[in-house]
């Protein structure tokens, strides 16, 4: 097997403990997920398995979108329900209050990560320090959140929120709701979470694990995406000539591709009579290998 599945992962397990039942079901160790989810957040997990492993990186590096819920007044370690409460109070916030301060958190900003991370510093990771009672130092990263709109508003002691939001890589959306809270005055945290999309892969698309398993016992595997479908990449064909020198590693020029034209830089898909081989890079109007299956 080889390809990903876009597993909708549920409450209450972490990305390991889908790698580790999805190492057992397809019998093979080739199994990796793209990235983290928190075990209380559910959602889209893409995992890669056999050649796709490969790949995972190319996953990791796309946008993501999110549906959150935050609730105003209540300010908590993690940022999150299951941390210990820091503070609480009555806020006086109205759904104009949240509309209003959602400019301020569009488009590239600067997001200081949260403590309970998996983050490292000085080889240890940012939770196990926090667990410790030891806060430290956290430059600030540039994220980018294209959309972020209001879908509902729930109004009370503690008022709550529901929105969307589609983002970039590394942006931690507890941190954004804690940085909203902030920002109106009234101190907030996340207080539910779901992925709805991983780079091209989708939630009305995923497969939960129970499906995954009831597929494999019919002897199917729908559930796996082809490797030529899963990167958004430029695609370049070669003839077997060039994909055998390819697969040796040794580069095409322009010329060497006849009617093929290559982009003037970055990374392309290639392929050969359909088959995906690998990942080349275009450079000074030639072809050289990257990655090669």
């Amino acid at each position: 097997m080889d390809g990903v599945i876009n597993v909708h992962k549920p409450v209450g397990m972490t990305s390991s403990d889908v790698v580790v039942l999805l190492r057992k079901s397809l019998k093979t160790r080739k199994v990796g997920h793209t990235g983290t989810l928190d075990p209380e957040v559910n959602g889209v997990l893409p995992i890669c398995v056999g050649k796709a492993t490969r790949l995972a990186e190319y996953l990791t590096d796309q946008g993501k979108s999110y549906r959150a819920e935050i609730t105003f007044g209540i300010v908590t370690d993690t940022q999150d329900a299951q941390g210990q409460i820091l503070r609480s109070t009555k806020a006086l916030v109205k759904e104009q209050d949240f509309l209003r301060i959602i400019p301020q958190f569009l488009g590239s900003i600067q997001q200081i990560p949260p403590m309970y991370s998996a983050i490292r510093h000085e080889g240890k990771h940012l939770y196990d320090l926090a667990r410790q009672g030891i806060e430290v130092e956290r430059p600030p990263r540039t994220i980018t959140v294209q959309r972020l709109e209001l879908l509902s508003w729930q109004a009370g002691e503690y008022p709550k929120a529901v929105f969307e939001v589609d983002c970039s890589k590394g942006t931690y959306i507890r941190t954004l709701c804690q940085d909203i809270g902030d920002a109106i005055g009234c101190g907030a945290h996340m207080s539910k979470l779901v992925r709805l999309r991983s780079g091209p892969f989708r939630l009305e698309e995923s497969w939960t694990l129970e499906q995954i398993n009831e597929a494999l016992e019919q002897g199917k595997d729908d559930f796996l995406i082809p490797l030529n479908r899963i990167l958004d990449l430029p695609k370049v064909v070669l003839t077997p000539q060039r994909a055998e020198a390819f697969r040796h590693g040794l580069p095409t020029s322009q010329r060497g591709l006849g009617a093929v034209k290559l982009p003037e830089s970055g990374q392309v898909q290639v392929f050969t009579d359909h088959e995906f081989i690998g990942i080349g890079k275009c450079i000074d109007q030639s072809l050289y290998p990257y990655k090669v299956f």
